[in-house]
């Protein structure tokens, strides 16, 4: 099936659906779906919900703002208190079905208070295919996902924004930040804004794509291949080491495999994997 097609399939879709909340990050899967639908069914029809917590960084939440405002969107910001979630606080390997669990549920209750019809979020097809304890909570609470009903894959998803012009199109997948810390290490709010202080730091020497994982006191850099030299030769090495120090991490390390999206779950073995998806 070719972009087209699933584009119009999409947009079939979301005709159907009449009246829509948006689970709304600001990420470039669901910029597209609030995007598409504002098209489809006007603004008066649709509304992008995006929760406001510790877990999620500032600069990615004004970003989302001004990326909906573009789009003509009616946005609803809401805080989720996920820290409030001793599930969640825990962090053991199914802590984003509790979170997700928490946020779907408050959109229910906003869908009810404005009379909307349905819940949609982002996943796409390559979503199936990974470890995605999330996706159990949208079955549970009837939340729709356009895009994977239309055969999107991540791929298709950044090539159809490129061509609806959509700032989002090439910006760097960014998961919340409870993913960075590992497994069976409580979140806090201090942990969580080491983190957001750390990769804005490194964000502000020029990389694009990153991670900074917590393990306990030590900070473990994820870049891609061709970025490790630049964190590991001076000047980089000394001014990242002493600014993470700065805030409260003990060591630091890189890490020589390099970046890669959700390599906690590593930890995981396959039958871990399959209980909690």
């Amino acid at each position: 099936m070719g972009i087209e097609e699933k584009y119009n399939s999409l947009k079939k879709i979301l005709s159907d659906l009449q009246k829509v909340v948006v689970a709304y990050s600001g990420g470039v899967d669901s910029t597209l779906l609030l995007k598409v639908a504002v098209d489809e069914l006007g603004t008066k029809n649709v509304l992008a919900c995006i929760a406001r917590g510790p877990s999620f960084p500032q600069s990615e939440h004004k970003r989302a703002l001004k990326t909906a405002g573009r789009i003509g969107a009616k946005v609803k910001v809401f805080e989720p208190n996920e820290l409030g979630l001793e599930a969640y606080v825990a962090n053991k390997a199914d802590r984003c079905l509790h979170c997700k669990s928490r946020l779907f549920a408050i959109l229910t209750d906003i869908a009810k208070d404005v009379g909307f019809k349905s819940i949609i979020c982002g996943h796409n097809l390559d979503d199936k295919n990974s470890y995605r304890p999330g996706n159990r909570a949208a079955e549970v609470f009837g939340v729709r996902a356009p895009l994977l009903e239309a055969g999107f894959t991540k791929d298709d998803v950044r090539g159809l924004s490129r061509e609806l012009g959509l700032v989002t199109a090439d910006i760097p997948a960014s998961p919340c930040l409870a993913t960075r810390i590992s497994y069976g290490t409580e979140i806090t709010e201090k942990r969580l804004k080491q983190i957001e202080q750390a990769e804005e730091f490194l964000r502000s020497l020029g990389l694009a794509e990153f991670r900074v994982r917590l393990h306990d006191n030590l900070a473990r850099i994820e870049v891609h291949s061709e970025d490790i030299a630049r964190i590991t030769a001076e000047p980089g090495r000394s001014e990242i080491a002493q600014k993470l120090k700065s805030l409260g991490f003990k060591f630091v390390t890189a890490d020589l495999e390099g970046f890669r999206s959700g390599s906690f779950d590593e930890m995981l073995s396959e039958d871990q994997k399959r209980k909690d998806s």
